[in-house]
């Protein structure tokens, strides 16, 4: 395994669980010290997800300290100040009174051969298999800021550029699709131990990522509104990607 893909499902491992020692994590990973002291490293001083606790335990940090790394990175705003020259900041109220044009990326994930898995699958052992399926992308997800606005059968739609803007909306979608991949053999090894006969037929995801402008507002109907919809071509594009 590389140790990019380590970095991101012990990330992912760490968010789920709260705390970890450096022991679990070095027989989870199967680290030595060296690399134990890499992946320390990299998640408490690159990314800033975590802090050490006595040299026993990683415990992680939030997505607060992370969000403001970026922002000073990007020059955003500290809590409490505003600049109303920034542009780049937009927010978008989940109930526009009016339709907003702006640009957005979008990223669609679903799974290979869902219609195999569901033959093969009791319907009580599949729905587990979702879940964990769904868990594990909204992890990753929320680590980029990305808004998870809907399931689709097997798959997520996700807006990142909403409800706030950055100048990297892009790369993080990238960055959350490509972490996604990577945590998808941890995830196999995981309902293996479980479900036997989800090993015949391990999980695997398409992502289709597009940027574009989009019109956002809400529609729908009276008895049954939608807050927020994305019309344009940049949804087409993803999803066909």
């Amino acid at each position: 395994m590389k140790f990019s893909e380590v970095v991101t499902q012990a990330s992912a491992l760490l968010q789920r669980k709260g705390r970890i020692t450096y022991r679990a994590l070095q027989r989870e990973f199967e680290l030595d010290d060296e690399a134990l002291e890499d992946l320390k490293n990299e998640l408490i001083d690159a990314e800033q997800v975590a802090r050490d606790e006595d040299g026993k335990v990683l415990v992680w940090a939030g997505e607060g300290a992370k969000q403001e790394t970026e922002n000073r990175r990007i020059g955003e705003p500290e809590k409490g100040q505003t600049t109303s020259s920034d542009a780049r900041l937009q927010t978008l109220d989940p109930r526009p009174s009016e339709a907003e044009r702006r640009q957005l990326t979008v990223m669609f994930c679903d799974l290979v051969g869902s219609t195999t898995l569901s033959q093969q699958l009791d319907p009580e052992e599949l729905r587990e298999v979702i879940q964990a399926y769904r868990e594990t992308c909204a992890s990753v997800i929320r680590r980029f800021d990305g808004h998870l606005t809907k399931y689709i059968g097997d798959g997520l739609l996700v807006y990142f550029g909403y409800p706030q803007a950055h100048e990297d909306d892009a790369r993080r979608a990238v960055q959350a699709g490509l972490g996604i991949v990577a945590a998808l053999p941890q995830l196999n090894a995981r309902l293996l131990s479980t479900i036997r006969a989800h090993g015949d037929a391990p999980l695997q995801v398409r992502v289709g990522i597009h940027t574009g402008l989009v019109v956002a507002g809400e529609m729908g109907t009276a008895d049954q509104p939608e807050p927020l919809a994305i019309v344009g071509e940049t949804p087409n594009i993803a999803a066909r990607l």
